[in-house]
């Protein structure tokens, strides 16, 4: 089996995906153990030393001017654990709970947080064990790191709470037994280290990237898709027009949709058989639209892949200079930042797609009847599939309010502003899936449109999507369910089978 080294240093949206399939042990690189073990050993010689540290001999928060004896070290981290499990709501998704122990096992592998290779090596045995604690979704305000979702992540890990196993919930303790692994019990500063961080928030993240790379592609081709649909032009989609406004973005989504009608006999037939000079914003524009979303998407890439190898604990060890600082690399601005940026820009992908949709289904083009069905009146056709996009983006124009913007003080005005960060994720996570239908709903009624041009065919990249996509779904000649159809083309988006089939 396939195993992912886990270094501090190396970790991107990439591997970080093909680790949450199951498919993929992790383990701790080699090379992250030196500096795992030398600043654990400073923590353990500052204890013997009775020095003052945040979090290991002091209280938390605005109890952080209360000493803590020696002998009660333990179990103030046992009860920093009980205290902070104090979620409420759904349980998080699966990949998402994962993603947070993958993220949290990445972070203290830098050696900066001062825990045991032990905990360490116990924390990797439990993620290969493919126990899935249930997290409750509400909690976070995304400072101090996401200390409630964090904590009942470790309340697992110390036989504490509820898990999924095989699919079943059942309680921690049985499961650990099951498996045959050893709850945690932590020591001097670890419980600290195990919640303070910006896990929950960068592993929605983390999906949320990679997906929202793909769904751009997915875009850009039921664009082009809707090109022939409408018998459009692919003048707005030369180089000439994009070299002299340069974003990465537009020439990128420009290229795509260019390449993707190429040889095109639908789309050629528009020089000969039209009277129109130019098409409408949705479709002309599309690379202006779509490219300012990628380029939103790939400064959110930045920031995670950063995120996903920082050090986001306090207070950190420094072994070099033998030093614990005490600081606020746990705050989530960042990843809340981004989150709310990728809402805005998969929101855009999808505000222009439904426009798309409208104008397939809605019989402005004298070649397509309305709701493209030949039996109007009968038949609905294709009607509420753009009732369907209109609800979704209506919803994603809620959704996509920043939560960034906020900040409600916590802990007695100790930590007196918080970044919302997870708000921010779970948001973008709601629009992303948003995203995907509205994507699926166009590749769905543009192959609709497409079947009336037959035997006329579509661009080399186009004609075969379109045949892939009747290898799956037969075309609409009589109303039937249209939800099913709906959930197979959305699976194909989301699963990533239409790309996988395209470079093929």
């Amino acid at each position: 089996m396939k195993k992912l080294l886990l270094d501090g240093k190396n970790l991107n949206h990439q591997n970080f995906f093909e680790a949450l399939s199951g498919k993929i042990k992790i383990e701790i690189s080699k090379s992250a153990i030196p500096n795992i073990k030398s600043s654990r050993a400073l923590v353990e010689s500052w204890m013997k030393k009775n020095e003052k540290i945040y979090g290991v001999t002091t209280g938390f928060g605005v109890f952080s001017n209360i000493v803590i004896p020696k002998e009660k070290v333990e179990e103030l981290q046992k009860n920093l654990i009980y205290s902070h499990s104090a979620g409420s709501g759904e349980p998080l998704p699966d990949k998402v709970v994962r993603g947070m122990l993958i993220l949290r096992i990445n972070t203290l592998a830098k050696g900066y947080s001062g825990v045991r290779l032990s905990l360490l090596k116990q924390m990797v045995d439990f993620h290969n064990s493919e126990i899935i604690p249930q997290i409750p979704s509400k909690g976070s305000v995304g400072s101090s790191g996401d200390l409630i979702p964090l904590a009942h992540l470790t309340l697992v890990m110390m036989g504490k709470g509820k898990c999924k196993l095989n699919s079943k919930i059942i309680s921690a303790s049985t499961a650990l037994k099951k498996k045959k692994l050893t709850p945690i019990k932590l020591s001097a500063k670890e419980g600290l280290a195990l919640v303070n961080g910006t896990q929950m928030m960068t592993s929605y993240a983390g999906l949320i990237l990679k997906q929202s790379l793909d769904l751009l592609d997915f875009a850009d081709l039921a664009c082009a898709l809707s090109v022939e649909a409408l018998k459009g032009t692919d003048t707005p989609f030369l180089d000439d027009i994009h070299k002299v406004r340069p974003h990465e973005g537009q020439i990128t989504s420009a290229k795509n949709i260019l390449k993707f009608l190429k040889g095109s006999v639908i789309r050629e037939s528009h020089r000969f058989n039209d009277d129109r000079v130019q098409d409408s914003y949705s479709l002309r524009c599309a690379p202006q639209v779509h490219g300012a979303s990628r380029d939103a998407i790939n400064y959110v890439k930045k920031i995670i892949t950063t995120e996903m190898n920082s050090a986001n604990d306090n207070p950190l060890i420094f072994v070099e200079g033998k030093k614990h600082l005490e600081g606020g690399n746990f705050h989530g601005q960042p990843i809340a930042l981004a989150m709310d940026f990728a809402a805005i820009g998969l929101s855009e992908i999808a505000n222009i797609s439904e426009r798309r949709i409208d104008k397939i289904i809605s019989g402005s083009w004298k070649e397509l009847p309305k709701f493209l069905t030949k039996k109007g009146g009968l038949n609905s056709g294709f009607m509420m599939t753009q009732y369907l996009a209109a609800a979704l983006v209506s919803e994603n124009k809620v959704l996509a309010h920043p939560a960034s913007v906020d900040s409600i003080p916590t802990s007695a005005n100790q930590e007196d502003h918080n970044s919302m960060g997870s708000i921010s994720a779970q948001k973008c996570w709601s629009i992303l899936q948003n995203v995907q239908t509205v994507i699926a709903l166009e590749i769905l009624v543009a192959c609709g449109a497409i079947d009336f041009y037959r035997p006329m065919t579509c661009g080399k990249v186009t004609e075969k999507v379109y045949q892939f996509i009747r290898s799956k779904i037969k075309p609409l000649t009589n109303d039937r369910i249209l939800q099913n159809d709906i959930d197979l083309i959305l699976k194909i988006v989301q699963n990533g089978d239409l790309l996988k089939f395209l470079k093929n």
